[in-house]
């Protein structure tokens, strides 16, 4: 009969008489009849309820939706089930080879199910040893697809008819590809692709002898003997497999020894290796709205317009900006406080169970303190590793490690804190000898955004700091004043109504009469309360001189400004229809204002920001493609080239000795352009500015408006955050030199439009008249 073992037993055992006979005889005769030897009637009875094979047959896996970057770097994984389903083909012969030899080392010889192995637990079962299973691999993919997980009599003969059924209409192959793909191994994880990715961040090929075995060790306890939930018993599964793999052959002895030795790096907090949650959450929105609760199940992949170095590089750069603000204002004190025994012995366990219910994370990593003074304090990681720190690095917490220091502020044994890495390391390997210092979880947020210009691709985008914390996307729903980051297009409009870079305009305060336009009682005024006089345009924007700004809109007109300012995609209704337009008193987005610089740094077009690329089934048929790039032609430009042109030379003044220098002197390139802007006691703060091949716009502020500082700014806490990221943007492109357009001519000493008037000489008593706009040779009316 098919069903019985095809091959004898090489193995030289002994018959298995030794055993109390009676006891034996029974357990064999029950083992026998209930899974072997089903009576005629019995089988006659199940066999009609046995369900079609149409699921292995014609095997659907239940597979995540998948975000990707656009060079193919997964982001984020949504549904019940996280599965990378391989062809057979595709899985490493070694995997599959550690499976079978722990699993079912005769699966390539038995039928479905095996005698050997059934009689052999029953052994075992009724000998008082340690239970053993004698399910094949066929019978699990028996039971994974059709059957529950109850241990009954009933199911098992199922089972095991299954397992005869699924053999005789699938080659071993086939059956082995669905075992290693369905089958769940803790962790959301099913299949051993998924597995490798959820403990060990890598693909199966990548896998060492020694992680192959431990995925291998899994299918028989994965909710509690993985080695996340439980590294021990997972390690000792692990040797087990081991030690099967080399009784099979498939190992020899050097890589028994050297797999048993080899100190495996499981990803304790799963980390995702590329940090796009917030355009991923993005992406799962869009697939929801299309495809409802079946978007998670049929393996859509969602290929996303990010590149993934610069999606990371932004990512750290908005994190590092926001930490190195906040260690610029106080501490404030621990997150919370756990008490521990007084008995420093047991300080292992009890720190582990009293983190349990804190959130680590990969920069501000949870710990507990188990020792705390002015000279030293000692605290333990979620990890279990210990950290010392002592004199520089306790300089800022200081007050909090004061005797008398309030309850609230107070480092203490059992304060919950947060410690950060300053020597940037990124291996968990060994953090006991990393160098740390103390952090606290920020209350500022920030975004981040950058886009090609040419094609609106968002290359870049970190909604806030946390998106664990907060899932509030700053990038696309933040509302904010642009403050004198929205400058630049007042000034473009000033261009087309003939003040040029060299015009003079004076930074005076305003005449408060009808005549000015101003609100009654107005008095604007630069963060330093200063006023320089006369000045020229191109200065007036490098310092950001806010009573010019004024003059220029009093000059273009609130309407004009407002309907200029549109074409670069603003929403008109939320400017206002006052002066109070000149100092960016409006509201805007990051991605917005990126949209709005791309059209001077891509010559005057207006560009539509893309994020998702296109959407893909299981089967690589596109489902969605975003249109191609609108063409850079007339009928998209919404500024002439050569209003772009000057106004790139304008914010690269910026760049270059404005209130934005410390670009240009750290990244030692010219080709970089921008504006920094700061609102009102620095409630927003700014920088938006691109090379021409990239644009970035970096926000902070509080969610709940509060002043960020006294002597905070833009160029202080956001300009920083965009040079960290175009450092590595910018790695390895050439410098791109400004090149002017037709219309435009060099006229005291800078450029202006060749058709633009020249003003008449001014009068003598002009210069008391204290003017909206002086031109270098006299008034523009």
């Amino acid at each position: 009969m098919r069903w019985l073992s095809r091959s004898p037993d090489p193995s030289g055992r002994p018959p298995l008489l030794t055993f109390s006979g009676r006891r034996f005889i029974a357990g064999l005769a029950v083992g026998t009849a209930a899974v072997l030897l089903p009576a005629a009637g019995t089988i006659a009875w199940l066999y009609p309820q046995l369900p079609t094979l149409d699921k292995v047959e014609h095997y659907e896996p239940r597979q995540p939706l998948e975000v990707y970057t656009r060079d193919g770097v997964e982001v984020a994984t949504f549904g019940p089930e996280r599965r990378h389903y391989l062809p057979i083909g595709q899985i490493p012969l070694l995997m599959q080879q550690a499976v079978i030899a722990v699993e079912d080392a005769r699966f390539r010889d038995h039928a479905g199910i095996d005698l050997r192995g059934i009689l052999r637990a029953a052994v075992a079962d009724l000998s008082g040893g340690m239970p053993q299973g004698a399910s094949t691999i066929t019978q699990q993919v028996a039971r994974t697809f059709f059957l529950s997980p109850r241990r009954t009599a009933e199911r098992k003969l199922k089972e095991a008819l299954l397992a005869l059924e699924i053999e005789n209409r699938l080659s071993k192959d086939e059956i082995l590809e669905l075992y290693m793909n369905q089958i769940f191994l803790g962790h959301r994880a099913y299949g051993f692709a998924a597995a490798a990715d959820a403990y060990f961040g890598k693909r199966l090929d990548e896998l060492s002898i020694a992680e192959t075995a431990m995925l291998a060790g899994l299918p028989q306890n994965p909710g509690y003997a993985n080695p996340i939930t439980n590294p021990e018993r997972a390690r000792q599964r692990q040797a087990i497999v081991l030690q099967r793999m080399r009784a099979t052959n498939v190992i020899d002895d050097a890589q028994l020894a050297a797999a048993l030795a080899e100190k495996l790096q499981v990803r304790a907090t799963s980390w995702p290796a590329i940090h796009a949650e917030y355009v991923a959450e993005m992406a799962r929105q869009a697939i929801y709205a299309r495809y409802g609760e079946a978007g998670y199940v049929q393996g859509l992949k969602v290929y996303t317009s990010l590149v993934a170095s610069d999606q990371e590089a932004a990512y750290h750069a908005l994190r590092r900006g926001v930490l190195d603000y906040e260690r610029r204002h106080p501490y404030r004190g621990p997150e919370d406080h756990e008490k521990l025994p007084t008995d420093t012995v047991d300080d292992a366990s009890a720190a582990a169970e009293a983190l349990r219910d804190h959130r680590d994370d990969e920069d501000l990593r949870i710990a507990i303190v188990t020792e705390a003074s002015p000279r030293e304090l000692v605290a333990r990681l979620a990890s279990g590793d210990v950290v010392r720190l002592t004199g520089d690095a306790l300089r800022w917490v200081q007050p909090a490690l004061a005797a008398r220091a309030s309850p609230d502020l107070a480092i203490v044994r059992g304060s919950i804190i947060r410690l950060v890495r300053t020597d940037r390391g990124r291996d968990d390997a060994d953090l006991a000898h990393a160098s740390w210092a103390i952090g606290q979880w920020p209350d500022a947020d920030a975004g981040f955004v950058s886009l090609d210009p040419e094609s609106g691709r968002v290359r870049a985008l970190v909604g806030g700091f946390s998106y664990a914390d907060n899932r509030f996307n700053h990038v696309l729903q933040a509302w904010r004043q642009p403050g004198s980051s929205f400058k630049p297009f007042l000034y473009s409009a000033a261009l087309e109504h003939g003040v040029m870079p060299s015009t003079i305009i004076n930074d005076a305060p305003l005449v408060d009469d009808a005549a000015s336009g101003a609100p009654n009682g107005w008095n604007p005024k630069d963060d330093d309360g200063t006023f320089e006089g006369p000045m020229t345009m191109r200065d007036a924007l490098a310092k950001s001189k806010n009573l010019v700004s004024i003059r220029i809109v009093q000059n273009v007109g609130v309407e004009a400004a407002r309907q200029w300012a549109g074409r670069f995609g603003f929403d008109i209704d939320k400017q206002p229809d006052n002066l109070t337009l000149a100092l960016g008193t409006g509201s805007t987005t990051p991605l917005q204002l990126a949209g709005a610089y791309a059209v001077f740094a891509n010559g005057g077009y207006r560009v539509a920001p893309v994020v998702i690329e296109r959407i893909v089934d299981a089967q690589g048929q596109v489902l969605y493609e975003a249109p191609p790039p609108a063409p850079l032609d007339d009928a998209n430009r919404v500024i002439p080239a050569r209003n772009a042109f000057v106004m790139e030379s304008l914010l690269q003044q910026v760049t270059r000795s404005g209130t934005a220098a410390r670009a240009q002197q750290t990244l030692k390139r010219p080709d970089l352009y921008g504006k920094t802007g700061t609102t009102n006691d620095a409630v927003d703060a700014w920088f938006a500015g691109f090379q021409p091949g990239v644009v970035g716009v970096a926000w902070m502020g509080y969610d709940q408006p509060e002043s960020l500082g006294t002597h905070e700014s833009g160029g202080g806490v956001a300009l920083p955050i965009w040079i960290d990221y175009m450092q590595q943007a910018l790695k390895g492109v050439p410098v791109v030199p400004l090149k002017p357009p037709d219309g435009v001519v060099q006229r005291d000493g800078d450029w202006a439009y060749n058709d633009a008037p020249e003003a008449a000489p001014p009068e003598p008593s002009a210069a008391s008249a204290v003017p909206v706009a002086v031109a270098a040779s006299g008034i523009v009316p």
